[in-house]
């Protein structure tokens, strides 16, 4: 069941340069893909587009059946509302502690505090930080503080879950470590991922989809793909 539509996406910025050409891609609901490529390859263009943080100068970008890219500004909060991101930097509130900074996404949309507990603890369990709800940021490690970024990005159970680079800041071994929390959301909420990431280990041990970008093009769509059919990236 296709849930993200890209037909014929064009991106131009205004000082001219092609971020996105002639890009058509559908994703099925429940997938996991990769997005990978040079730096300049479109990429993050392609990510921000689909949270809306960029629009195609043509085409169109079709998430459930939403027109993204007509979206108007004052609107787009009701997307992202149904969406989880992930960043490569933490982006956690350091004042709050681990149970705070998840529950925050929820009291943002007004949502009680009986309510918000419970899908607090179920989403920190899920990333296996239950014990830590008490913490702040700085008493966490690198890996455990992207955990909770990811708590955070589940907690209202999205449909769609978009990593940009989750573990560009990680070791290997904890890189390794967000993967399998990753995988397991994918396999037990059946959320679909899509994770933009230059790291070759980590694709190569996952054997999951694999969307390679080539100056803004489509240049290869692998399933159950790895990096060694672009060793040159």
């Amino acid at each position: 069941m296709r849930f993200i539509e890209i037909k014929n996406c064009y991106k131009v910025y205004k000082n001219g340069v092609a971020a996105i050409a002639d890009l058509t891609l559908n994703i099925n609901k429940g997938e996991f893909v990769f997005v990978i490529g040079a730096s300049g390859s479109g990429k993050s263009t392609l990510i921000k587009m689909l949270y809306r943080e960029e629009k195609p100068t043509k085409g169109t970008v079709e998430i459930g059946g939403i027109n993204v890219g007509k979206l108007r500004n004052r609107t787009v909060y009701k997307l992202r509302r149904k969406l989880g991101i992930v960043f490569q930097d933490f982006k956690l509130l350091p004042k709050l502690t681990v149970y705070e900074n998840v529950a925050f996404a929820l009291e943002c949309l007004g949502m009680k505090s009986k309510e918000i507990r419970p899908k607090v603890i179920k989403a920190l369990d899920h990333v296996g930080l239950k014990e830590k709800l008490r913490s702040f940021p700085n008493e966490l490690s690198g890996g455990e503080q992207q955990r909770v970024c990811i708590a955070r990005a589940i907690v209202n159970k999205p449909k769609l879950l978009i990593c940009d680079e989750p573990t560009g800041n990680l070791d290997p071994k904890t890189s390794m470590e967000i993967m399998d929390v990753l995988d397991t959301i994918n396999k037990e909420l059946g959320t679909t991922i899509i994770m933009a990431t230059h790291d070759k280990e980590m694709v190569n041990r996952m054997k999951k989809r694999v969307i390679v970008l080539d100056s803004g093009v489509l240049s290869e769509d692998h399933e159950k793909g790895s990096y060694k059919a672009s060793e040159s990236i």
